[in-house]
């Protein structure tokens, strides 16, 4: 396949990139790394008049933690966030995840800020994200926004960016003392998309009970997907198998997938409590 035609411009700068949005009008697309929107373009599924290409635009491939908490430029490859000695710890999941993207050219070419304005319902970082309770730093010739994840996400492939915004970093508050988290999917292949993805974080109060808990789902709604029923059931508890399959349990009940030509309704929401259980296994596991 051939995409359609498109005027290419190369951004030298964050306000180039946005000066050339603005003169592209609305049926510009920005391209960073590519892996989802050139295959969108091949098979003509999206059909932009203009491409502005921020691939080498300076200053958003950083990233930092410290006592606020944890800001990733947009251009940040998923093979820098699956290798990064920064993502330890609380920050553990969006390393997992990262590390599950496809295969290994599509993580070396792939950027956090295209998995985020992509919102594929079967992407992993807009889950792990949701589960840190991220905001995104987007911008227009008109200055910034910053929308929190819970907010950013619209429905499948559909966010709330205008036309002329890119989206900047992700932000990562910092995190509640003793922050544990995990990421955990099922995919038929290593590399295909999954079935249904899971981001967990819990941290616990001195008693060993749960006082933060977040469940965070994929692929089994139009966009990640806050199983706030599995998080009640953890609030409180310490976590005993009991516990655990109160959750996990909680959280397919709560949830609504379709069907789909490879997996049905039915077992999506079976894969929900494995992937929720055996997240929260590992996590009380790792951290006795």
């Amino acid at each position: 396949m051939k995409p359609p035609p498109f005027a290419y411009a190369r951004a030298e700068s964050l306000e180039h990139a946005l000066t050339l949005l603005d003169d592209a009008g609305e049926d510009a697309k920005v391209l960073a790394g590519g892996q989802s929107l050139l295959p969108l373009l091949a098979y003509r599924l999206a059909r932009p008049t203009h491409l502005v290409d921020i691939g080498r635009v300076p200053g958003l491939d950083t990233m930092r933690a410290d006592g606020a908490g944890l800001v990733i430029g947009a251009l940040v490859r998923h093979h820098e966030l699956e290798r990064s000695a920064v993502l330890t710890g609380p920050w553990q999941v969006l390393r997992e995840a990262a590390g599950l993207i496809g295969h290994h050219p599509i993580r070396i070419r792939g950027t956090l800020g295209g998995s985020l304005a992509h919102a594929d319902p079967a992407a992993e970082l807009p889950v792990a994200a949701t589960a840190l309770d991220a905001s995104f730093t987007v911008r227009s010739s008109g200055g910034d926004r910053v929308i929190p994840a819970a907010e950013f996400f619209a429905g499948p492939f559909m966010t709330v960016l205008e036309p002329a915004e890119i989206v900047v970093d992700g932000r990562f508050p910092a995190p509640p003392a003793g922050l544990r988290t995990a990421f955990a999917e099922f995919s038929p292949r290593a590399g295909d998309f999954a079935f249904v993805t899971a981001a967990v974080a819990v941290a616990l109060d001195d008693g060993g009970r749960v006082r933060h808990a977040r469940v965070v789902l994929g692929c089994v709604a139009a966009r990640p997907l806050r199983a706030s029923e599995a998080e009640d059931a953890l609030l409180g508890s310490a976590l005993t198998e009991q516990v655990i399959d109160a959750a996990a349990g909680a959280a397919a009940a709560g949830c609504d997938p379709a069907d789909g030509p490879h997996a049905s309704a039915t077992f999506r929401r079976e894969l929900v409590a494995v992937l929720v259980g055996r997240t929260l296994r590992r996590l009380r596991e790792d951290h006795p």
